[in-house]
């Protein structure tokens, strides 16, 4: 069974009723990734899912803590959580690197894949900020330097353009609706499995003894609608991502 750690794809609401003259604060946690958790479990994928708010402290920080897992899947959690250990943010003591070590990781045969979203890639206004990171010279895909989401509010569908890989064997060519993305550039080593309006939708990379991914759109709402978690091909496509990163056989 892969084993991967997913980080991030959660976030907390906090919100200010006004009821006339009277306000009312309340906050609440929000998991992103429930139906992919699902998907995953239905396709024999054992995932430990790490919210984001406990991610600068509980991520690994060891090589290994990190060989626990076959993958880690990083969506909608920016380079600074990972970068800041509360030992180094709260208390101004050194820690580990763990951009750097997730590297070192990969290099060695670990998988690592990047889902899309606001704090994914560069992210909303640039605050994402894996531009000039371990994580992007490891990445398929180089980053842009500012803010890179294509939105498309009026739904845009991918397109396999490899369709012998394992990571999309069997899947549709065409896929259903997405409203988003991020602008990445292919670079030269990699394999590029999905395009979206020209842009790079999916691709893969060899790194040292390890594999990367990068998908740039969104593994849940507000960019991946109804339309795409039901697609039967949902589950389908990141089980085989997740265990062709692992280095299994499919």
């Amino acid at each position: 069974m892969v084993k991967v750690l997913l980080a991030g794809e959660s976030w907390v609401s906090a919100t200010i009723d006004h009821k006339g003259y009277d306000p009312f604060a309340h906050t609440q946690v929000e998991i992103g990734c429930e139906r992919l958790l699902a998907a995953l479990a239905a396709e024999g994928v054992e995932v430990t899912h790490l919210r984001s708010h406990d991610v600068a402290e509980k991520f690994p920080q060891t090589l290994a803590e990190l060989e626990a897992y076959d993958v880690v899947l990083l969506s909608d959690v920016g380079s600074n959580t990972l970068l800041l250990h509360p030992d180094t943010f709260t208390r101004g003591r050194p820690a580990p690197n763990r951009l750097k070590l997730l590297r070192e990781w990969v290099q060695g045969g670990g998988g690592l894949m990047m889902a899309g979203g606001y704090l994914s890639f560069q992210g909303f206004e640039g605050k994402a900020n894996y531009h000039r990171t371990p994580i992007e010279e490891i990445l398929p895909v180089d980053i842009d330097p500012y803010d890179d989401r294509v939105e498309t509010p009026e739904g845009v569908r991918a397109q396999v353009v490899r369709s012998g890989h394992p990571v999309v064997a069997g899947l549709d060519q065409e896929w259903p609706i997405l409203l988003g993305y991020q602008h990445t550039t292919l670079k030269p080593d990699a394999e590029l499995l999905a395009t979206v309006e020209g842009d790079v939708m999916l691709a893969a990379r060899q790194v040292g003894q390890g594999r990367t991914l990068a998908f740039t759109s969104d593994i849940s709402p507000h960019w991946a609608p109804e339309e795409f978690m039901s697609w039967d091909g949902y589950g389908k496509l990141f089980a085989q991502a997740l265990t062709w990163l692992a280095g299994r056989e499919i």
